[in-house]
């Protein structure tokens, strides 16, 4: 692996922002779009267990349809790819199976071999159900993937307008999430900023260093 320079993912940062006015005629290519999609699938959760789905729509019909649902957020529409950030809610033994299964794939390891990991992480599944905090815990999740969506897609020249001033419920009913047991968190629109975007040119504004990192 060749890690990229301190410039370079700096330049990237600063050259993002949240895109208020996309290009649609400008598609993300599909190499690109299949990297951004496997940062997706790397995103780091916790014990591994990607609580999550996410819902990419590109088709420009449902595009259009999921604007009210963005609450008349023309970038839904205009943007090249929109990606729904879905939970897993109620998260049970089934789905720690599944990792399960999963990780003796990868691993080429015997289930058997993974009984004291999948106990632990069912356990504190339990214990967070019990407490009440379990399904908050796996939305926390989610916000991992949107940060790694984030940064991925700077990196690769690709604008995005993170989205949580949308309708959730809108959201599943229009993409068939509804009885799914996934539930929508939050969105993003990806793609390229049009030219007249006035925001893209505004300087970004953030506390200096110093004010937000504290040093030990």
């Amino acid at each position: 692996m060749h890690p990229a320079s301190p410039d370079t993912l700096l330049a990237a940062l600063r050259w993002r922002y949240a895109v208020k006015k996309f290009d649609p005629a400008r598609k993300i290519p599909a190499a690109t779009w299949t990297a951004l999609e496997e940062a997706l699938v790397l995103t780091a959760s916790s014990t591994g267990l990607q609580p999550w789905k996410f819902v990419v729509a590109t088709d420009p019909t449902l595009k259009q349809q999921l604007v009210p649902a963005a609450k008349g957020q023309a970038q839904a529409a205009d943007c090249s790819h929109f990606v729904v950030f879905a939970v897993r809610r109620d998260l049970d033994a089934g789905h720690v199976d599944r990792h399960v299964a999963r990780m003796a794939e990868v691993r080429e390891l015997p289930v058997e071999s993974l009984g004291k990991f999948r106990a632990m992480v069912e356990g504190n599944l339990t214990k967070a159900k019990a407490e009440g905090r379990l399904d908050t815990w796996q939305t926390h999740q989610v916000y991992i993937a949107l940060g790694n969506f984030l940064t991925s897609a700077a990196l690769l020249g690709v604008d995005t307008c993170p989205m949580e001033g949308i309708d959730p419920a809108k959201m599943d009913e229009t993409l068939g999430l509804a009885g799914t047991g996934y539930f929508t968190v939050v969105a993003c629109a990806a793609g390229y900023r049009s030219a007249d975007d006035k925001y893209a040119t505004t300087r970004k504004v953030r506390f200096k260093a110093d004010d937000v990192i504290i040093r030990r």
